[in-house]
């Protein structure tokens, strides 16, 4: 594993540069610009869990350690004053306890100074809200060996029981086995984990998610978790509706948030009473703009500073006069196409009919393996990776991308193959998709011209198999796509994980984990295969130090996958940027990529 990251981060610094310097003097120097598309699912540090939410989470909240300028080895202190290490003794016990001393010297953006008590309670309170699809699960599993907090409930209380229907009485039990794994010790933090958990620092470290650090009494002034251990009932799994700090902000970090206009654009000031220097740029204002057109025309003048470019536009920007353009770069990240075994099929219009009658799909379509296969088959992956990428990327393996454990350039991989395909749906259902055809809709996240030219693919090619068979692809806007996923309300949509932090477990259990983010929205019939062929593994996997015993359980999982069709395993791209030459002190991140860092960046 440290040979194939030390090969990994040496590639980061491999990329082609197209820089041609432009006369242009400098537009708007103490105001930076980025163009970008889509939506932001939420603001809450806890409840967002995708890289648009994050980019603005990450520049507004801290955490207690962090990578050093993308070094996925190496960590720095950050809200902590020192990294934990065995040799500082702030790692102890067989690796199962790490102290975080904490800094004396910060504040918050509304003047409340930074103690140990907030950092316990940002912790619990994210253990506590685990909403539906968050990112709860990555520090349940180093603390608790659990996936939530009805696991907990469940192991507390040795019955199930949703932590939405606890007593008071329950509540203040499950509480105590939430806070005896986070303690304050002076001004320390101590995390206390049941048995060694390799990836530990780089879930503390990594920004998507949990690391984010509140005020404890700010947020409770929001009407947020009291701190109150008989009330976890009250707290948990809120709807964004539901969440005070859905769209409210007040972090540690160099930006504070002015203004979020969803949709259209965020707005960040500098905070200049920041613990560090402040912040080289003034204003951040981060716009969503999903037409094409008009992106390449604010880069073109220099209206933006930074913009969002689908692979399939990048030689509209290669020679553009005053812009940088980096390729190339080595990206942690799996593109998929998520089939779902129990859709959801009340008030859902895109299963249409919601039966197996020639006018819609019923909810368990893609329960079956033929119907799976049918698909997989009729993709075109090189002619995606050649036309789409541009040749930027290869076809995904399984789960797991390169250079992580267990994967193999050299495992089996679906390919287009039509007289394949049309004889595993000649036999799905015993011959009633043959006989009657169906129709459904593909969902894309509008403005993401990748995944809509995967569904219009896959449309193609499907339709060619029987005229019968009918495909409709529409785009909504981020917010909604999440929405539906969650819901379960989705029968096959093209979706992406970026690393959160660099290790294998990382990408098998969202993807295949029955509690996955993404394998836990599949239904019954995925969750009771997961748990009998896959979860096991995992469970196995992750409780190994052997690198090589931890690859080849890897391996397994990606030939699983793959042997039942599990899911479009469809691209790992490389990354790129693109952005004015007047830009300085931009750095490649693989874990924050796409996302900017904007305290780094001057102009």
């Amino acid at each position: 594993m440290q040979k194939k990251l030390i090969v990994f981060l040496s590639l980061v610094l491999v990329f082609t540069m197209v820089s041609v310097v432009g006369a242009q003097q400098v537009k708007n120097p103490d105001t930076f610009v980025e163009v970008n598309m889509g939506t932001i699912d939420s603001l809450d540090p806890h409840f967002q869990y995708d890289t648009a939410s994050a980019e603005i989470v990450d520049n507004v909240y801290e955490n207690l350690i962090k990578f050093d300028k993308g070094d996925i080895t190496k960590f720095l202190p950050h809200l902590a004053t020192k990294v934990p290490t065995k040799e500082n003794g702030l790692i102890r016990d067989n690796n199962t306890t790490y102290e975080f001393p904490i800094r004396e010297d910060v504040e918050f953006q509304n003047g409340n100074q930074l103690t140990a008590e907030d950092v316990k309670y940002s912790f619990l309170r994210a253990l506590i809200q685990d909403r539906d699809g968050g990112p709860a699960w990555m520090i349940y599993e180093p603390l608790f060996q659990k996936s939530s907090l009805a696991a907990v409930v469940e192991e507390v209380l040795g019955e199930e029981k949703s932590p939405k229907d606890l007593t008071a009485e329950e509540s203040a039990e499950v509480y105590a086995y939430l806070e005896q794994a986070v303690e304050v010790d002076g001004n320390s933090v101590v995390f206390k984990l049941p048995k060694s958990f390799p990836p530990f620092m780089s879930i503390i470290a990594q920004g998507n998610g949990l690391g984010g650090i509140i005020d404890k009494e700010w947020t409770i002034e929001q009407g947020d978790w009291d701190a109150q251990p008989e009330t976890i009932a009250e707290y948990t799994n809120p709807t964004k509706e539901e969440d005070p700090l859905f769209a409210e902000m007040n972090g540690t970090g160099p930006y504070e948030l002015v203004e979020w206009v969803n949709g259209e654009e965020v707005v960040l000031n500098r905070h200049d009473d920041y613990w560090r220097e402040p912040a080289s740029v003034k204003k951040v204002i981060i716009r969503m703009i999903d037409e094409w057109s008009t992106r390449k025309l604010m880069l073109q003048r220099g209206d933006a500073d930074i913009v969002y470019v689908d692979k399939q536009y990048m030689s509209q920007v290669e020679n553009m006069d005053g812009v940088n353009v980096i390729t190339g770069l080595p990206n942690i990240y799996m593109g998929a196409g998520l089939m779902n075994y129990n859709i959801v099929t009340e008030g859902n219009p895109d299963v249409h009919s919601g039966k197996l009658d020639g006018e819609g799909i019923p909810s368990d379509f893609f329960s079956d393996i033929d119907v799976r296969k049918g698909f997989l088959y009729s993709m075109n992956y090189d002619a995606f990776i050649n036309d789409v990428l541009d040749g930027d990327g290869q076809q995904g393996r399984g789960p797991i991308p390169e250079p992580l454990l267990g994967y193999d350039e050299d495992s089996t991989t679906y390919e287009l193959d039509l007289e394949k395909a049309e004889e595993h749906f000649r036999k799905a259902f015993g011959g009633e998709v043959w006989e009657k055809g169906f129709e459904l809709t593909i969902l894309y996240n509008s403005g993401n011209d990748v995944r809509k030219s995967a569904a219009d693919m896959l449309k193609f090619y499907v339709e060619q198999i029987n005229p019968k068979f009918n495909i409709n692809v529409r785009g909504i806007q981020w917010a909604s796509y999440l929405d539906k996923l969650i819901a379960k309300k989705f029968t096959l949509g093209f979706i992406a994980w970026g690393a959160d932090y660099a290790d294998p477990h990382n990408f098998v259990v969202p993807f295949v984990s029955s509690t996955g983010t993404y394998g836990g929205f599949k239904g019954e019939d995925y969750i009771e295969f997961a748990e009998e062929n896959v979860d096991p593994l995992i469970e196995e996997a992750i409780s190994l130090t052997d690198p090589e015993a931890r690859e080849e359980i890897y391996r397994e999982i990606q030939r699983i996958s793959y042997e039942n069709a599990t899911d479009f395993y469809l691209y790992q791209p490389t990354a790129q940027v693109i952005m004015r030459d007047w830009v300085e002190g931009w750095y490649y991140d693989p874990i924050r990529d796409p996302g900017q860092y904007f305290y780094s960046l001057d102009k």
